[in-house]
């Protein structure tokens, strides 16, 4: 059923009072970026009746709870228009001030240049690069739809509605999560299309001429052009509420707006997209919409009341939910798990561990064992690959396949979408009530690396199995042999790395990667190597610590460091041994996490490398970075080449008898020094 926000119990709001509503965010669309001088005024004015119809007339939200879990979520993809959003944040009641707005895009405010996640209440997801809202959408349709059907409609029951712009439609990663939602048939996803025509440098038939329906209607999208009527309140909120009936596809509703509108110098150009309006061209605006034009920011009392009838009305809405979550005879405890993004209490106590004699075995593999273990007993665990389901380990045991005649399936099939699986990942954690782990090729971690820096900066639950790691992925050669990757990916503020060395330390990242916040990266191998005797009763502790002293020499104290990661703790292990036999001690270090081991205590982290002994690290990758840690390297600074997994390792001197022979070297390069 729907119902008028704006309507109070015994009239509706009057038009006129409306239509200074929607003036008064044209004048702070103008004002902040003026103040700021700095900012995107046109769109946000466009907008500005579509942004009022969403927020009063069509959106179930509570202003005074911005975290309710059955609110309606908002995306504002095309995020430089940050400033429409943060209007409505303020005047509807989420906590925003004037103040908040006269800083916007300031030092320490809560309204930076682009809507950031947990930087300001109301603010679903972080939407600077263009095209990330549109796949974030998509991975909210569905997680709300997975919830819906795993738990209740009583308790999930919500559409998503995303405003998107010709910039987040030439991006690729839209076209690769538009493909995805329309394949999955989401209903509940209700976009509109900001057809405006302007880009930064000028008209976009400059270089666009894309039939934008047509691409949509091929996705199997719903699509609806209402044309020019961009100021027709009742025409947009008949449209929206059209596409909020349809069930079974997602929606896109097309809206010819007029950037600037209605600036009589800069409407439908360029220089109303990217740069703040003269103070002589705001004055005429504002004598236009009939605002005070010697006054900045000016929001009038009666303005302020309508917009905040927006509490009471979601208030009631959220009692609602109360009372049916109250009433529901479900799970109360899986909920909440999932909405957390965890286990079920002891989850991890289902941990396998493993013996030597239970390997070799590839960590890929490891990862799935882990997942079947556990699975179960984390509510929202939500696997999904690119088009390499078996390969990276994300073949759950028992998981069926999200789809439309499956709407509960616990699998996603990407598809070859990496950017695309980036984003909605993104999404379905913003969302809550799911833990989303997706897999691919690591080399193709480069293809995901504008979602995945949008999850780190947003510090969203996000999990990414990249396997096939290293030269050992042998013979589909350089194309696919990652080897700068890891140099990159840890290069990034706020991923956790973890490149575990057997399958115990697998089973310890899954751990962490699941009890901890924020986005994690694991890195797993294609090959099979051994089991070691040492992790069992270490791994625990030592993957926690990032680095950990695996194996110390009989005899006396340590004359040399190997550190080691991954598939190269094993060569290490064999090249102490080698070294024993000719009388040289050799501590080894097992090294799976750069970011764990930095946040350990100075003294935790001296004891594992103490100083004044020579450390040699080896890693079946770039070197780059392994200077803060390592005298010498046996690394890889090159790209690999076409080859068995294992000829690659040893021939690029991935062995023990090569480790051995150089840390024997830097003994000596250090002795004589």
């Amino acid at each position: 059923m729907t119902e008028r926000l704006l309507q109070t119990s015994d009239s509706a709001v009057d038009g006129d009072l409306e239509q200074l509503g929607i003036n008064v965010i044209r004048g702070l669309a103008m004002d902040a970026p003026r103040a700021a001088n700095s900012g995107h005024s046109g769109t946000a004015m466009a907008l500005a009746p579509l942004a009022h119809v969403l927020f009063t007339r069509v959106m179930r939200h509570d202003p005074s709870e911005p975290g309710w879990p059955d609110r309606d979520r908002f995306v504002l993809s095309n995020g430089h228009a940050s400033i429409l959003l943060y209007s409505m944040l303020y005047l509807t009641g989420y906590g925003l001030t004037l103040d908040d707005l006269r800083g916007f895009r300031q030092w320490g405010s809560r309204t930076p240049g682009h809507p950031e996640l947990n930087h300001a209440p109301g603010v679903e997801v972080t939407t600077g690069p263009l095209g990330q809202g549109v796949a974030n959408g998509v991975g909210m349709g569905i997680a709300e739809r997975w919830l819906r059907t795993n738990f209740s409609p009583e308790v999930c029951d919500h559409h998503t509605f995303v405003i998107a712009g010709d910039g987040c439609f030439e991006e690729g990663i839209s076209h690769e999560a538009a493909s995805l939602a329309g394949h999955l048939r989401l209903g509940r996803l209700v976009y509109v299309y900001d057809d405006n025509h302007i880009t930064i440098d000028g008209p976009t038939e400059l270089a666009y001429s894309d039939k934008v329906g047509e691409r949509f209607d091929a996705y199997g999208w719903g699509v609806e052009n209402i044309g020019d009527t961009a100021n027709d309140v009742d025409a947009i909120e008949a449209a929206l509420l059209r596409a909020r009936a349809d069930e079974d596809r997602p929606s896109l509703i097309i809206l010819r707006s007029h950037i600037g509108y209605p600036s009589p110098h800069l409407t439908d150009t360029a220089k109303a997209h990217g740069d703040p309006f003269p103070e002589e061209e705001i004055r005429l605006t504002k004598g236009i919409l009939g605002l005070p034009e010697d006054q900045s920011f000016w929001v009038p009392a009666e303005v302020l009341d309508l917009y905040r009838r927006c509490i009471p009305r979601g208030q009631a809405w959220r009692a609602e939910w109360t009372r049916r979550f109250e009433g529901w005879p479900g799970d109360k405890a899986r909920w909440e798990a999932a909405q957390g993004g965890h286990g079920m209490p002891g989850w991890d106590s289902k941990l396998p561990t493993f013996a030597p004699e239970d390997g070799p075995m590839a960590t890929r593999k490891a990862i799935k064992a882990c997942l079947d273990a556990t699975g179960d007993s984390i509510p929202g665990v939500f696997p999904g690959s690119a088009d390499l389901t078996g390969n990276t380990g994300m073949a759950m045991a028992g998981a069926v396949a999200q789809s439309a005649a499956e709407p509960g399936g616990d699998l996603v099939h990407f598809g070859i979408r990496e950017h695309g699986m980036g984003g909605v990942m993104t999404g379905m954690a913003a969302h809550r009530g799911v833990l989303p782990i997706g897999g691919t090729f690591f080399v193709f971690s480069d293809y995901m690396r504008g979602a995945v820096r949008v999850a780190a900066l947003s510090d969203v639950h996000v999990i990414y199995s990249w396997t096939h790691d290293s030269v050992g992925l042998g013979q589909d050669g350089p194309t696919h042999q990652p080897v700068e990757q890891l140099a990159a990916v840890r290069a990034m503020p706020n991923l956790r790395v973890i490149r575990p060395a057997d399958a115990n330390e697998t089973a310890q990242a899954w751990r962490i990667a699941v009890t901890s916040d924020g986005p994690t990266a694991l890195i797993l191998t294609r090959q099979e190597i051994p089991v070691l005797a040492e992790t069992a009763g270490l791994a625990e502790q030592g993957v926690s610590s990032g680095a950990y002293v695996l194996r110390d020499p009989a005899g006396g104290s340590p004359q040399v460091v190997l550190i080691g990661t991954g598939s190269e703790v094993h060569v290490c292990l064999v090249a102490a041994d080698r070294l024993a036999s000719t009388g040289v001690r050799a501590r080894v270090v097992s090294f799976p996490s750069w970011e764990l081991f930095a946040s350990q205590p100075d003294d935790y982290r001296r004891r594992v490398l103490p100083r004044g002994i020579p450390r040699l690290a080896v890693e079946a990758a770039s070197s780059f970075g392994w200077e803060r840690y390592a005298d010498a390297t046996v690394c890889l600074d090159h790209f690999g080449a076409s080859a068995p997994g294992e000829v690659a390792l040893q021939e690029f001197g991935f062995t023990p008898e090569h480790v051995a022979s150089r840390a024997t070297a830097l003994l000596a390069a250090q002795g004589a020094s």
